[in-house]
């Protein structure tokens, strides 16, 4: 037998947050009529079909039951990223700046999953308001859309624990607050604090306010859309890489502890093992990638140090955040840096920030976990449970977190094999899989940091936003839904 499902509240819900889709369109509308272009009407469009089909979709569920599981949650996170995308699109498509669906699709995909895998090659030709537009999909995807909407839209009036913890990323979720529309307020206010701040501080350090405020929205997101073809390395100026590479990692610390700082709360950030862990893996990194591409018997090189330093940090921070923004080819280095890169891409940053990528509290977890694994081999008789930030960390989470890295590999396996039999080479492969399913942007090869992912087949590239998708949601809440035990009572 099938499973009943709550049809008409994935509808309202649904339907309610494609309203806002529709208002975000009419910012970019805005934008348009100040820089005076003809794509205005396009977003007038999209914007309408948009609040047509929130209130078409919110009508049909207008006497929606309350009652919302996690099989509903699900359907509805995956259904949003879906459908926003689909919509979103259309401004590139109807304008015929992309004029391709399915360059249109992955290009949308990419920012509303914040991977920042893009098919432009001339990002500076499209107009302000479409590059606005493709920030703020970023934006709009970086915190989430569902903590957004659970800020925003009180009106449901349903139970938001199951849409939360369907799309919040990683095994464990600090409480700031009992009430769940409370604690995505407080993290969506967050969210715009650090994205003002940096948008100012980008600007004092010399970027022009349009560029700045969208390097604000994709750095918070962890996005790394760019308003250059050149990306970050059309500045060379050090102070703002140095702004841009502090949002990254702040962006990539979960978003909980920012909250216990205000409140004064200090000892709940000194307790925090996956921050330590952050900074350990950082600076590690940073040095390991520094002496390798350092030329120690070149002494002009060694005269910039301080250059060394800055490209192998925000690298570093850079793609384990996820953000995916370069300021220098990472493939003219050493091939043992990328290694170190995609190692970095995989781990990814903390749980309950913008970030992709396996998060660092599971790395950490597995890690404790294999470690007491051989003390128990060596005192059988002993017992050494898995301690997080002091406290026992049950059993089922210790499965639950294995699994989803053991998944996550596969899923790199398989679709590296996918990739391969579409026309891909194996770099472009393996790196193009661990960097959509990671939201990180940039691989290796012909879609490395410099190029872009344009001249794959177009079979991978609805692949891949397939991937982003994967890994935007935290891979089991796509993959549950083509069980054939979600669907049974």
């Amino acid at each position: 037998m099938f499973r009943d499902f709550n049809h008409k509240l994935i509808f309202r819900i649904v339907g309610g947050l494609l309203l806002f889709e529709g208002v975000f369109l009419l910012s970019a509308v805005l934008v348009a009529k100040i820089y005076k272009e003809e794509i205005i009407s396009y977003f007038w469009i999209t914007s309408a079909i948009a609040v047509s089909l929130g209130l078409l979709f919110y009508f049909i569920g207008r006497h929606a039951s309350p009652m919302i599981g996690k099989r509903e949650g699900s359907i509805i996170v995956t259904s949003i990223w879906l459908v926003f995308s689909f919509i979103g699109l259309l401004p590139y498509w109807l304008s015929g700046s992309i004029p391709s669906f399915t360059d249109a699709f992955f290009e949308t995909m990419s920012g509303f999953t914040t991977t920042g895998a893009s098919i432009l090659n001339n990002i500076e030709s499209l107009p302000n308001s479409l590059l606005y537009w493709r920030s703020l999909t970023q934006w709009i995807g970086g915190l989430g859309i569902i903590v957004i909407s659970i800020a925003l839209l009180p009106i449901f009036g349903f139970s938001t624990v199951q849409l939360f913890s369907a799309e919040a990323t990683g095994p464990t979720k600090d409480k700031i607050h009992p009430k769940m529309s409370e604690t995505a307020k407080r993290l969506l206010a967050i969210y715009i604090v650090l994205t003002v701040i940096e948008t100012l501080l980008l600007v004092i350090a010399g970027m022009g306010w349009f560029d700045a405020v969208n390097h604000s929205f994709t750095t918070m997101a962890t996005g790394g859309f760019s308003t250059k073809q050149a990306n970050i390395g059309y500045w060379t100026s050090p102070a703002i890489q140095y702004i841009i590479i502090f949002f990254m990692f702040i962006a990539g610390v979960n978003f909980s502890l920012f909250y216990f700082m205000i409140k004064g709360k200090v000892n709940k950030i000194k307790e925090n093992e996956e921050l330590r862990f952050f900074f350990i893996i950082t600076l590690v990194s940073t040095f390991l990638v520094g002496i390798s591409i350092v030329d120690l018997s070149n002494i002009q090189s060694l005269q910039s140090l301080e250059v060394i330093f800055r490209e192998s940090l925000f690298n570093v921070v850079s793609l384990m955040t996820t953000t995916g923004f370069v300021t220098i080819d990472y493939m003219l280095f050493k091939p043992v840096v990328w290694i170190i890169l995609l190692i970095v891409m995989l781990i990814g940053a903390s749980a309950g920030s913008t970030a992709g990528g396996m998060k660092l509290v599971r790395v950490l977890l597995a890690v404790k976990y294999a470690y007491y694994e051989f003390k128990r081999i060596i005192h059988p008789n002993a017992v050494f449970p898995v301690k997080y930030n002091g406290l026992i960390v049950r059993d089922e989470i210790i499965t639950r977190v294995l699994a989803f890295i053991m998944l996550y590999i596969v899923l790199i396996i398989i679709g590296t094999i996918v990739l391969a039999f579409s026309g891909m080479g194996f770099m472009e492969s393996i790196s193009g899989m661990i960097t959509c399913i990671s939201d990180v942007g940039p691989g290796l090869g012909s879609i490395g940091p410099v190029t872009n992912f344009a001249s794959i087949p177009d079979f991978s590239k609805w692949f891949l936003s397939f991937v982003m998708l994967i890994g935007r949601l935290e891979v089991f809440t796509v993959l549950i839904i083509f069980t054939p035990i979600f669907w049974k009572k």
